[in-house]
């Protein structure tokens, strides 16, 4: 009996043991799985922009958008969007909310000491259209006169430094904005000259351009000053830079912008 009852102590304790091995192997497996998921970008859009960043049957898409996908899917990373207005959006990226903003974004003095830019993946001319019934032929025609713009864009604020007889009127969203230059509820509305282009094709809206672009500037990805985001940038940095050599940004470009190459430096 006493034998016995040692050799069923000595299996069991084979099976606890084996048991326990094949509980530290799922762990194992489980772990290693975990480590494998995508890191997760978090960017940002103001899903109103056309067409840099807006809906199309119930998915975000554009030229901001598909350029940073295309990064992210190179750098093997998941894309988290968040949409909000312009303003809202650089205020979650300021507080480490979101990680990027992809929506035409221009790199300024202002911006750059706050900011860690990406190298351009395109180049923005700001301008101002009216309508077409309208006899404004010349930037001088508008002083006095008022332009609508999007609150908290660069456009905006470029068009105030340029001459400050030209009186702004800021909107919430770009649709706000454009409708009421289209309307004659404001004698212009400023933008870049690209997106205008896309959008004045799209809906053959009655709009005229007002004169040249007054200012050119970079257009760049954003990031937070700190390590995540100096690291970001680098990465970024690298998968722009192939995406120009092997045709993909004018490619892009062509596509939203009605045939216009605007990753080129005018």
């Amino acid at each position: 009996m006493k034998m016995k009852r040692k050799f069923g102590l000595i299996i069991s304790l084979a099976l606890l043991l084996l048991l326990a091995a094949c509980g530290g192997a799922k762990e194992t497996s489980s772990d290693s799985g975990a480590s494998k998921e995508k890191k997760v970008i978090r960017a940002g859009s103001t899903a109103q922009s056309y067409p840099n960043g807006y809906e199309e049957n119930g998915k975000l898409v554009g030229f901001d958008v598909e350029v940073l996908e295309k990064v992210a899917a190179n750098l093997d990373y998941k894309v988290e969007w968040v949409k909000t207005d312009f303003a809202g959006l650089m205020g979650q990226l300021e507080t480490g909310k979101i990680d990027t903003v992809a929506n035409f974004v221009a790199v300024t003095e202002e911006r750059k000491a706050k900011y860690n830019f990406s190298e351009p993946y395109a180049y923005a001319g700001a301008t101002i259209v009216t309508h077409k019934d309208n006899k404004y032929d010349s930037l001088e025609d508008l002083k006095g006169k008022t332009v609508s713009g999007v609150l908290g864009s660069n456009n905006v604020k470029n068009l105030e430094k340029f001459d400050s007889e030209i009186i702004p009127k800021t909107y919430e969203t770009r649709d706000g904005a454009m409708n009421d230059a289209i309307n004659k509820r404001v004698d212009g509305y400023v933008n870049s000259k690209s997106s205008l282009i896309a959008e004045i094709a799209k809906g053959n809206l009655p709009l005229k351009f007002v004169g040249d672009p007054f200012v050119y500037e970079d257009i760049a990805f954003p990031f937070v000053k700190n390590e995540k985001g100096d690291q970001l940038s680098e990465k970024f940095n690298a998968e722009i830079q192939k995406l120009r050599e092997d045709g993909t940004l004018t490619k892009l470009s062509k596509k939203y912008f009605a045939d216009e190459d605007i990753t080129v430096k005018q």
